[in-house]
């Protein structure tokens, strides 16, 4: 089943009288249940696809479907459906709220959420908790947790709504290299276990660690390739 079809699309931003090709054309598929890392250095264009991937932004041309649905015709409210329901997002600054325990960020997404509300947001937050090892560190606000616990708990509240994909933004970025392993394998075991995840980053070593790797340059996709002997974090 194809969760992800993007079809040509263009985005072209005028900075200072500069028409800029932020993308050129882009055609990508991504099948339920893939690990894809998007690599690119700054400029490349891969923020900017990450951007309308998690319907932050809207291409200038071209169609998106995510499972079936055609984002590229929705408006404004739907695309906020489409964020808070289908897509968890993972970013390189964990964006917790400060003087909230990790159990309280994680079931905010589900209290605040429209519509389909979720039943027991407490129980499953826990569970989403508990997925990704932190069952014992539930109750610490963020300033007492690591950088690699902060990080599990926004895992954990990308995946409490039961999205279609988890779109990871540069997460090693604020890691140790001994951390930057353990999340990775995190991704990992998640992905193991059925759920597709998109992974941005400007690192080889980070990318090594999908199943599948396109690199991206001016706005173009130059390389789309599954890694063979797919590299696999140590915990």
């Amino acid at each position: 089943m194809e969760t992800i079809q993007l079809t040509n699309i263009k985005k072209i931003f005028h900075l200072g009288g500069e028409t800029v090709r932020a993308l050129d054309g882009i055609s990508l598929t991504v099948s339920e249940g893939e690990f894809l890392a998007i690599i690119g250095t700054s400029g490349s264009g891969k923020s900017t696809l990450m951007n309308i991937l998690g319907c932050l932004d809207r291409s200038d041309h071209g169609e998106y479907f995510l499972e079936g649905l055609r984002v590229s015709e929705m408006d404004n409210n739907a695309l906020a459906d489409i964020r808070n329901q289908r897509i968890g997002f993972v970013f390189q600054g964990y964006n917790l709220l400060s003087r909230t325990t990790a159990l309280e960020n994680v079931q905010l997404t589900m209290i605040y959420r429209r519509g389909n509300r979720i039943n027991d947001p407490k129980k499953k937050a826990e569970n989403a908790l508990e997925m990704v090892g932190l069952k014992e560190r539930m109750h610490p606000e963020p300033n007492q947790l690591s950088g690699g616990q902060q990080q599990r708990v926004a895992i954990a509240r990308a995946l409490v709504t039961d999205p279609a994909i988890i779109l990871a933004d540069e997460p090693s970025g604020n890691l140790d290299s001994r951390t930057t392993e353990e999340i990775l394998s995190l991704f990992q075991r998640l992905n193991d276990e059925g759920i597709t995840i998109l992974l941005v980053t400007h690192e080889m070593e980070v990318a090594e660690h999908a199943k599948r790797v396109i690199d991206v340059k001016d706005g173009r996709i130059i390389n789309d390739y599954e890694i063979s002997h797919r590299r696999y974090a140590s915990m």
